[in-house]
This record gives structure tokens, sequence and C-alpha cells, in this order.
């Protein structure tokens, strides 16, 4: 297993280099600086550099993320796909095929964007004797056809190999990045003089920011639940107490993704203005400094919100209640039915303020690692989407990893390796 996640991994980066058919490497420099910041910042980390690249996997795994939280989302407000959830495997694979057709619609819309996008950005790039309608349409059908590539390797890593392989691959093309950020930042602190302690400094914090993102993503709340004792046959089942675990950040990386995109919105629309308002020109460059007090305090107030809505739409707890009732589990104390809803609802909005709170602080780390002059580059992993979507999925892994020995009963490899306090995580899409 292990050798097959290798295996289509390293398919995966070697795809990641290849460029679109009528694009020149050596003329993207200018769309290689604008594919650092912004939206297309967040797409290039995510597609592991091959967005800056004009490569056939430039799109990455994102469309299908995109369509995955889509058909979530739908699954929440339409009854169809209330329905679909309720019926189990062939539920989900109904839920699957549709989202494979949504990611085809969208990578298709996005393909064309990112084309329209090079051509305005690096114009020098694209190959004059080429036909402009044969480049759009061969190479909308390359973007789309390496997205669904990407997404069956993915589907293949999860089936043959360990662990989820979307996650896996949305990781990967963020680690990718890490060495040549490192060195840029080494190669800072030299210049600066008498740098390696503070290189050191860094790296020590950066172990705390990690320490720290481990615990949010393992932090829960467990709620005692009793079960009542019933005789099936001669012997006596239930009567025992289990728990009943509520994640601090339950929400995960999502509200990130979402307050993230939120923000280029003001500047972007303030940016019509530019030319006749003042004040709307005070609003770009706001919403444009990373590192402004504006932007960050923004964003930290849009993580807040999302957190509790995304929670609000992920977790039910009438439902929760609704199968503890039925499963003969009750809360000590708490009656049954509407009573649990009620506590499990008010435990809920308790451990929603802290986690909330603490995921965006992780969020605006990275602009004050940039304020104390780390690379933009480097300060990225200290914090954001990019250090939760590696923790969370660094976890998921290390318990896929236990799981196969326990199955396949290596005991030896388990006795000094297995990792206590450990918890099931969830992927990054």
């Amino acid at each position: 297993r292990i050798l097959v996640t290798l295996g289509f991994i390293a398919i995966y980066r070697l795809g990641s280099f290849v460029v679109l058919p009528g694009v020149d490497p050596e003329g993207l420099e200018s769309y290689t600086a604008s594919a650092q910041d912004g939206i297309m910042g967040l797409i290039n980390i995510f597609a592991g550099g091959a967005f800056a690249r004009a490569s056939v996997f430039a799109l990455g795994i994102m469309p299908y993320i995109s369509a995955s939280i889509v058909i979530q989302l739908l699954g929440i407000a339409v009854p169809y796909f209330q329905k679909l959830q309720k019926e189990g495997e062939s539920g989900r694979n109904k839920q699957n095929q549709i989202t494979r057709y949504l990611t085809i619609i969208i990578t298709a819309f996005q393909s064309v964007a990112f084309l329209a996008n090079l051509k305005a950005q690096s114009e020098g790039a694209i190959s004059a004797e080429m036909n402009p309608m044969v480049f759009m349409v061969v190479n909308v059908m390359l973007l789309t056809t390496g997205t669904l590539f990407v997404m069956w390797l993915g589907e293949k890593i999860t089936d043959r190999g360990l662990g989820n392989g979307i996650s896996l691959i949305i990781m990967i093309g963020i680690i990718a990045r890490l060495p040549q950020a490192m060195l840029e930042e080494v190669a800072n602190r030299l210049d600066a003089g008498g740098g390696l302690v503070i290189l050191l400094l860094e790296l020590i914090i950066l172990l705390l920011v990690i320490l720290a993102a481990v615990a949010l993503v393992q932090a829960v709340r467990r709620i005692p639940v009793q079960y009542a004792k019933r005789v099936v046959g001669n012997k006596p089942m239930g009567g025992v107490r289990q728990y009943l675990p509520l994640k601090v950040n339950a929400a995960g990386v999502m509200p990130i993704i979402f307050a993230q995109a939120l923000m280029f919105i003001p500047g972007t629309l303030a940016g019509l203005f530019t030319d006749s308002s003042d004040s709307a020109n005070t609003i770009t460059v706001a919403f444009n400094d990373i590192t402004g007090l504006t932007y960050n305090l923004t964003f930290g107030v849009l993580i807040v919100l999302f957190t509790y809505f995304y929670t609000a739409v992920t977790i039910n707890p009438t439902q929760i209640a609704d199968d503890l009732k039925r499963n003969g589990g009750f809360v000590p104390g708490i009656r049954p039915g509407k009573e649990t809803a009620d506590h499990i609802d008010e435990v809920m909005s308790r451990i929603t303020f802290p986690g909330s709170v603490f995921l965006a602080i992780i969020a605006v780390l990275p602009a004050g690692a940039m304020l104390f002059n780390i690379s933009t580059q480097f300060a990225y992993f200290f914090g954001g989407t990019s250090l939760l979507i590696m923790v969370g999925v660094v976890l998921d892994t290390l318990q896929q990893i236990e799981s196969h020995l326990l199955m396949k009963r290596y005991d030896g490899l388990l006795k000094t390796g297995r990792l206590k306090g450990r918890s099931s995580v969830g992927g990054a899409g």
C-alpha cells in the first residue's frame, strides 16, 4: 500500500510539470509572479505550483472539492439529496456520480477562465502559430481531463493505498512548495547577517504552531451516554457508559476557505470605482494588504461566523438525539428527545466559540509572520489553510496506517510505534 501510494503521488507530481500545448514555459515569468498572491495564490498552493506553470494539472483537485461542497450543502436543503444520504452505499454511489458530473461542469468553466487569464497576463507565452480557437478548445479538454485524472488518482489511493487520496494529493501539493520556501528563508536570513539564530527561533515557533494546530484538530468534548440494559436470548446486553465525542473544531478548514474567498470581493468591487472615489481606493488598499489590521480583523470575524454556520449545517443535534433514543441511549440527567437535543446544541455552542477564535488566530498567523520579515512563501506555513490541511491529513494517514497494521496483526510494529491520544480527523475536502 505504501508503494502504491508513492507511485500514484509520483505520477501526480510528474504531471504537474507537463505544460499545456501552445504555451512557452520560458515566457511565463509575469504570469508566475501574478499567480503567487490572492485567490490565484491559494489555488496555486493547493495545485502544488502546477497553476503557475500552466500545467495540464493546473486546476488540480479544487473543482472536485468545490463540487463536493456543493453536493454537501444540497444534502441539507434539497430533499432528494437528503434521501440519497439515507440510502447507504447505493445513495453514496449516486452522490459520487453526481459529484463527478458536476466536477466536469465546474472544471470546464474554470478552464475557460484560466486560459483567458493566462492569455491576458502572458500573451507572449502563447504560441502565435496556434489558432486561438484550437488553443482554447484543446486546452479546455486537457485541463478538464487533467482534473478528472487527478480525481481518479485520489480514488485509487483511497482504495489501494493509504488514507484519503484526495486529501493526500492536496497535502503533497502544499508540501512540495516547502523546500523552496525554506531555502528562500535561509538565504534571506544569511544575507541579513547573524540570521542563523533568528532562523532557529523561527523553526521553534513553527513547531509550537504545529503543536497548537494538532491540539485544535484533536480537541473533543465528550458527553457521557448511558445505554439501557436489555436481554437478548439469555444474555444481558448494554448497560455500559460510552461517550459522544463533539469536536471543538467540527468545521475543519472550511471556514477559512469560505472567508478567504469572500475577502477578495470588497477589494474587487471597490476597484471598479477607484478612478472616481477616494474612499473606494482606500477600501481597495485595505483589503489588498494581507498584513493590515483591517484585512485580518475582517478575516478573523468572518472565520468565527463561518465556523458557527458550518458547524450548524453539518451537525444536527436533533438527529443525534433521535439516534440515541432509537438505540436505547440517553445522557445521564437529561430527558431523551428534545431536552437531549437542546443539551447537545448548548454544548456545541459553548465549545464552538473558543474553537472558532483559535481557528481565526491560526488563520492570521501568516500575516504576523510576514510583519517579522519572514519570506511570504515560508510565512504561509505558519498557519492558515495549508497548516491545518497538513496536520489533519498527517493524523488521518497515521490512523489509517495503524488500522492496516492492526488488521494484518503486525503487533511488533505497534508496540513502540503507536501514537496515543490520536483521534479520527476528516480529509481537506
